[in-house]
Parts: structure tokens; sequence; C-alpha cells
């Protein structure tokens, strides 16, 4: 089933309408699709895009359902100076209108996860960045939403907290959520993903499941990393 179709001819900001051109890709439930590309290559605005964030948009975000039922998990953490974790816990219950009872079970069972429970009633602005990173996690997993929208999420986590964030998302997943995830760490997208999305100067230059990427860059036995060096290459070409 399709969660999500994203279909961008143009979009951008006043004065600058074609930061993202011709960006198509679709999350279907169970799959993992990694949104990959160089710095600048459009991969946030087409994030931002998906969000309804941008003034200028030509295209269409669909969800399945009518409705956005999804979770944004920033790359860098924002989180109030004065709430606790829990606190921001129970502002984002409150927000996506989580019953009480589902609330507390999730969230004990996430502060578990994260190895939080010791700290639920602290400020979040004295945890260590990798620290953070899990609080922002939680918030996301909290809602256990139809999709999943994920930057950067390894940036700050020590492997542990790595593992237990797959270890959920793939939970998840078994429950039919679907994920778009960028991420620079191809050596991990390339063990996890599905299928891949590249962006360069803000279009598509590549899609497909690592096989068909292999198969447009003419490297039959090459990595991720190896087949997303040769496309740009040859894009700048």
């Amino acid at each position: 089933m399709e969660l999500l179709r994203v279909a961008i001819n143009q979009a951008g900001y006043s004065g600058n309408s074609d930061v993202i051109k011709k960006v198509a890709l679709s999350v279907k439930s169970g799959e993992l699709i990694g949104l990959i590309g160089p710095n600048g290559a459009g991969k946030s605005t087409t994030i931002k895009a998906i969000m309804g964030l941008l003034p200028v948009m030509d295209g269409s975000i669909t969800f399945a359902g009518g409705s956005k039922n999804y979770s944004y998990i920033p790359e860098q953490p924002v989180l109030y100076e004065r709430l606790t974790l829990w606190e921001h816990l129970e502002l984002a219950a409150a927000a996506y209108e989580i019953e009480r009872k589902t609330f507390l079970a999730r969230a004990e069972s996430l502060l578990q996860l994260f190895r939080l429970s010791e700290v639920r009633h602290h400020l979040p602005g004295t945890f260590s960045k990798g620290m953070q990173q899990k609080v922002m996690l939680i918030l996301g997993f909290l809602l256990e939403p139809a999709v999943y929208v994920v930057d950067e999420p390894f940036l700050g986590l020590d492997p542990r907290g790595t593992k237990d964030f797959l270890a959920h998302l793939n939970q998840a997943r078994a429950k039919g959520a679907g994920v778009l995830m960028s991420t620079h760490v191809l050596d991990t997208a390339e063990k996890i993903c599905d299928s891949f999305v590249l962006m360069n100067s803000g279009t598509v230059v590549a899609a497909g499941n690592l096989t068909e990427i292999r198969k447009q860059c003419q490297l039959p036995e090459g990595s991720l990393f190896e087949c997303f060096d040769q496309i740009l290459e040859n894009w700048t070409l």
C-alpha cells in the first residue's frame, strides 16, 4: 500500500522558485527509502515540501487517506529550555491527542528503550548531543504514525543508540509504517534501505534498489558509495 507520493514539478522560495525540480518518489507500507545526496542537493528542501513548509510549490504531496499522518525527526534537536524531558513528552501527547493510558505505556517503553528513564524529569538542555537526539527519536516514535520522515538520525548517536533506533524502526515497519530517511551514512543506508532516491542540484539523478542503482551507473558489484560517487561524477561532466 502506498502511504506517501511526492510529485514536485518545482518548489522553493520567493525569488528562487526552483530550488528543487522534477522530484518524484513514493513510500509504501513497511518500506524504508533512503534519500541520498551531497550537501545542497535539495534533500532538506524536499522534506520541507513534504511538510508543507515551502512558500512556492508546484506539484503534489499525497498521503494515504488524505491526512498527514506522519512524524518528522529533524537533524538538529528542537527542544524547549524550560521543559523537562517528561514535559516534552506530555506536550507532544497533548498535541497529538494521544489517549492518556496509551501515552503512558508508549512513553515508558520508549524511555526504557533509549535508556533515559532516570533523567525523565531533567532538562534536555543539560543533555549530551546524543541524548538530545534520543529525545527527538522518542518524540517521533510516540505518535506511531503511518509515515516517518527522518533527517540524518545517526548524527550524535552511539552504536548502541543506533542499534536501538533501527530495531524500533523495524518494529514500526513490521506494523505497516513507511520511512523516508535522509542520510549521509551510506554504508548503513546500503544495509537497511529497501531502495534509494539520489539527488543532486535539486533534482533526482537516480532511483531504485541497489541492483537498479548499480545498473544505472554500470557498476554491477559497486557499493552504494561507489555508485553514488560515479553518478555524481557523470552528472558534473
